[in-house]
Order: C-alpha cells, then sequence, then structure tokens
C-alpha cells in the first residue's frame, strides 16, 4: 500500500511544494488548511497533469485555531503514516503588531492538537516544521543543539511550541522530528518574499524596499530540496531530534536582489530604496546541515542562480494572474 501522509498547512509555500513532491514519490496526501485552495499558479501540486496522480490528494478546509476536533477526525479516518505540521503565523515583522495572535496559533492551538495525535498509535512520525529563528542572531555554524535565543514574538512563540513538543516526547514518547530550514525559495513563493517579489516589482516598475541595505545575511535553499528533506525526516527521522536543511553557500539580501536585477536586465538603483531595519531582526542565522547530510543521506542539489531562473521563468508564465494577486501580506488572527 502507499505510504499516507496527512499535511497541515498544505496552502502554504512550503506545505503545497511538499504536498506536490510526497505526491510525486507515490504517497497519497490529505491537505489541510485554514483557508480555500489559493490560484493554482501558488499550489505546486496543481501543476500535475496525470490525473491517477491528482486523485491520490485530497483538501480539507479546516482552521486549527477552531477545528481540533475535525482535524483530529480527518486523522482518525485517514491513518495515516506521517503527519507533517506546516501550518504557523510565519510572519517576523508583524508578530510584534499582534504577538497574541502569534502565541494563540503557534502554540496553544498546536497544543490542542498535539494533545489529540499523541493518541494515535498509527503514527510513525510527526514532523514539525520548526524554523531557525529560535536561535536567534548567531555567528559561524549553527547546530541542532544550539541554545534558544528568540528576538521576536515569532521566534519566541516558535520555540515554545518546540519545547512543548519534547515534554510530549519525553513523557509520552510521542514521536515527534523537527526541521529548520534555511531561508526557502523557488516558484510559487508568496509575492511578499524577497525573491519573488523583487521579479514582480521589477515588471511592475515599482521600488523596492531593502530593510537597513540588505546587509543580513541568510542560506537560500530551493523548494524541493527542502520537501526531499523533510519527506526523509518523516520516513527515516529520529524522534526528539531536529533536522537542518540548508546549503553551505550564504548571500546577503542585498547580493539576491542585485543577482535578480543582473538576469532581468534591471538596474539595481533603479529597483531599490534603501530603508530601516525591521526590529529585533537576526543579523544572521547560518545553519550545520551536517545531521541530515551524514544520518538521512539528504543533501540540496538545485543552486541557487538555478533556482533564481526557474523563479523568474515561473513568474513570467504567471505574470497576468500574479498582477492580479496582493503584492503585501494579509494578516489573518
Amino acid at each position: 500500500m502507499a505510504e499516507r501522509i496527512l499535511v497541515i498547512g498544505s496552502n502554504s509555500f512550503s506545505g503545497a511544494s511538499f504536498v506536490a513532491h510526497a505526491l510525486g514519490d507515490g504517497a497519497d496526501v490529505v491537505g489541510i488548511s485554514r483557508s480555500p485552495e489559493p490560484h493554482p499558479a501558488f499550489l505546486p501540486y496543481r501543476w500535475i497533469t496525470d490525473p491517477a496522480v491528482l486523485a491520490r490528494f485530497r483538501f480539507a478546509q479546516l482552521d486549527l485555531n477552531h477545528d481540533t476536533d475535525r482535524i483530529a477526525a480527518e486523522v482518525a479516518e485517514f491513518r495515516p503514516d506521517y503527519v507533517v505540521n506546516f501550518a504557523a503565523q510565519s510572519m517576523v515583522a508583524e508578530s510584534w503588531l499582534n504577538p497574541d495572535h502569534w502565541y494563540q496559533t503557534n502554540v496553544v492551538a498546536n497544543v490542542r492538537l498535539h494533545e489529540k495525535l499523541r493518541r494515535f498509535d498509527f503514527i510513525r512520525r510527526y514532523v514539525h516544521v520548526s524554523t531557525p529563528e529560535v536561535y536567534g542572531s548567531c555567528s559561524g555554524n549553527v547546530t541542532e543543539d544550539a541554545p534558544f535565543n528568540p528576538s521576536t514574538p515569532y521566534a519566541a512563540s516558535r520555540a515554545g511550541c518546540d519545547l512543548h513538543l519534547m515534554t510530549f516526547f519525553k513523557n509520552y514518547k510521542f514521536p515527534v522530528a523537527f526541521t529548520r530550514a534555511a531561508n526557502v525559495f523557488g516558484p510559487a513563493q508568496q509575492l511578499y518574499r524577497i525573491i519573488p517579489r523583487t521579479i514582480l516589482f521589477i515588471h511592475l516598475g515599482r521600488r523596492l524596499q531593502l530593510h537597513g541595505g540588505g546587509h543580513s545575511v541568510r542560506s537560500f535553499i530551493h523548494i524541493r530540496d527542502v520537501s526531499e528533506g523533510t519527506l526523509r525526516v518523516a520516513r527515516n527521522g529520529t524522534p526528539g531530534l531536529a533536522y537542518h536543511l540548508s546549503t553551505r553557500v550564504n548571500h546577503s539580501i542585498r547580493q539576491v536582489v542585485e543577482l535578480v536585477c543582473r538576469k532581468m536586465g534591471a538596474n539595481f538603483h533603479d529597483v531599490v530604496e534603501i530603508v530601516g531595519d525591521r526590529p529585533g531582526k537576526d543579523a544572521a542565522y547560518l545553519l550545520d546541515a551536517t545531521r541530515a547530510r551524514q544520518t538521512l543521506g539528504w543533501d540540496d542539489k538545485i543552486s541557487f542562480e538555478a533556482g533564481v531562473d526557474e523563479t523568474i521563468a515561473w513568474a513570467g508564465r504567471h505574470l497576468d494572474s500574479l498582477r492580479q494577486q496582493p503584492l503585501d501580506y494579509i494578516h489573518r488572527p
């Protein structure tokens, strides 16, 4: 029988990309998100042309904050081998505006869900998609045992949930494993993220605000590499452990924007407006992915430049539709 995977947060960039990857690998998948499915340009699994593959996917619109019992019922009916949870309030800067919303979703709603899930003995692995933001601003290579040092409400809420899950692992042997990925990117990413935003602003002739001059350093990793790593964690990750998914190459945000400008034939100084930095923004969090490479046989395979080319091509194919989509993050409590 095919593996069964239930994906919470399947409308998110990472969730939708993971669904496509899991379907392509032969799994049966149920996706759950609080919103209706967005435009197909943002759903890589809707690009699949084989009806037999798409027939192995089912979507359920359920809200983590309000539909805990219904989500648990879906899990009980589907009996997945793996549950992968991408659902979170995920914006860093905006978490300062309504921090209670971030704690409600990222901690309280998740705790309610986990209390249900821990009772299902058929779940072989629960993969909680966390974030390197829990480490705060770091230097050098950060391993998975680095201490938590969150510097924003978003990061603190994610750290709180990770710590809660460790209590369930220690007390109930709940089979949780964590992923913390570097900055993901690729086709179908939300338009308020730096790479698609730069691409679209060049197309629209708009000025891009570059916070703090773009000096923050990040590792950018293609979403398909992250999806493959996440699937490997689901299948073979050790409960109680976290796995970093990152490249060995790092770029400043400015370098990223400069590269997109060069590839699209745009002048950086015509595209960019330098503005002040965001509060609590970490200068760097550079991840050591040795554990995933050595114990799971995972590696990143898609180069940064190839991924940028692919994202530029995606935006070009869907440009008429993308013009009609919101360019900025819209908060929903």
